[in-house]
C-alpha cells in the first residue's frame, strides 16, 4: 500500500521519499518497543496486552521470543548487545544476559514501586536512560494497581547499579532520544503533547527542559515511540501517524500509517527501513536517510 505523507517542507522527501509501506505481519493486540539488531539482523517486538514478545528472523519468520514478557513495553540494545526491556506488570527495567538469565536493573525508587517503566535509552558510556508513567496501572496496558509515587519521572541508571531521579515535572513522560553528539536527550510527554529537550552534563545529569517541539493534529494517535536518524532528523509518533522534524525543530512532514502507530525503529542492512509497530499491526517503511546502530 502506497503512504499518504503530508509534506510541510520540501526537505521532507530528501528524507523519507515516497515509497510504499509494506505490512509485515498483523493479528496482534497492541505491539510496541520495536528494536533492532544490527549485527545479527533481527527485531524483536511487544504485544503489551498479550504479554509476549516477539522475534522476526533475518529470513521474515516471526516466532514467539518471549512470554511471559511481564507486559513489556520499550525494548533497546546496551552497548554489548544486550536487550534491555521496560515491563509494565511488574514496574521493572530488565536485561537479558548471554546465557539466557535475566538481571533486574530497577525495580524502586527509595522504597516506594516504580510506575511503569516504558521506554529506554542507552548512552555510550553505558548508562541506562528511561521514562516512568503511568500507564502499566491500568487495564489491557499493564494491571490495574494504585500507584506508589506521587510523580511520573525520568531516571539514569550508572554501570554500579545506582538509580537516580533527573526529572519529576512531566505529566506522562514516554519517547526518548539522545541527539547525534549525545550532549542532548530529547523526551516526549505524552499528556501535554510536546517534546522537550535537556542538555546531558558530563556526570549524565540533565538540565534545561524546554519545549522544543508541539505535536499536532486532530487524527488518532499519541505522543510515544521517538527517534533520529543518522542526520539528526527527529521522527515522533502522534496524531495520524509519525511526525519528522528537522534538526532545528521544524516539521517536515507526517508519514500517515494505516493504524494508530505507538513506535518504530530502524533497520535491515543498511538502515533505511522503518520498522513500524502500529497497534495490531507491524509495517515495514523504506526511507532516504539511515537511522543510527545502537552498538
Amino acid at each position: 500500500m502506497s503512504i499518504s505523507a503530508r509534506a510541510r517542507h520540501s526537505g521532507f522527501d530528501d528524507v523519507v521519499g515516497n515509497a510504499s509501506i509494506e505490512r509485515l505481519a498483523t493479528g496482534y493486540s497492541f505491539i510496541e518497543g520495536p528494536v533492532w539488531h544490527p549485527y545479527e539482523k533481527w527485531l524483536v517486538f511487544s504485544d503489551i496486552p498479550e504479554s509476549r514478545m516477539y522475534r522476526r528472523s533475518p529470513s521474515g519468520e516471526i516466532e514467539l521470543f518471549r512470554e511471559p514478557s511481564h507486559k513489556a513495553n520499550g525494548n533497546t540494545l546496551d552497548r554489548r548487545g544486550r536487550l534491555v526491556t521496560c515491563e509494565h506488570a511488574t514496574s521493572r527495567v530488565t536485561r537479558a544476559e548471554p546465557d539466557g538469565t535475566v538481571t533486574v536493573l530497577a525495580t524502586h525508587y527509595g522504597d516506594k514501586e516504580l510506575n511503569s517503566p516504558n521506554d529506554v535509552v542507552v548512552a555510550t558510556g553505558g548508562s541506562i536512560y528511561f521514562t516512568d508513567p503511568g500507564f502499566g496501572r491500568v487495564e489491557f496496558y499493564g494491571v490495574p494497581r494504585q500507584q506508589e509515587l506521587s510523580f511520573q519521572g525520568v531516571y539514569r541508571i550508572d554501570g554500579d547499579g545506582a538509580l537516580t531521579l533527573l526529572a519529576d515535572d512531566f505529566a506522562q513522560p514516554n519517547g526518548l532520544c539522545f541527539s547525534l553528539d549525545e550532549s542532548r536527550l530529547f523526551i516526549n510527554d505524552t499528556e501535554r503533547g510536546h517534546i522537550r529537550v535537556f542538555r546531558v552534563e558530563t556526570n549524565g545529569d540533565l538540565n534545561g527542559g524546554a519545549v522544543w517541539a508541539v505535536i499536532e493534529g486532530t487524527e488518532p494517535g499519541s505522543t510515544d515511540g521517538m527517534k533520529i536518524d543518522s542526520r539528526g532528523n527527529l521522527y515522533c509518533t502522534g496524531p495520524g501517524g509519525i511526525h519528522v522534524f528537522d534538526a532545528s525543530g521544524e516539521l517536515l512532514g507526517v508519514i500517515a500509517t494505516p493504524e494508530d502507530c505507538a513506535n518504530f525503529t530502524f533497520g535491515d542492512e543498511d538502515l533505511r527501513s522503518l520498522y513500524i509497530a502500529a497497534s495490531t499491526s507491524l509495517y515495514r517503511l523504506r526511507v532516504r536517510v539511515p537511522g543510527l546502530r545502537l552498538f
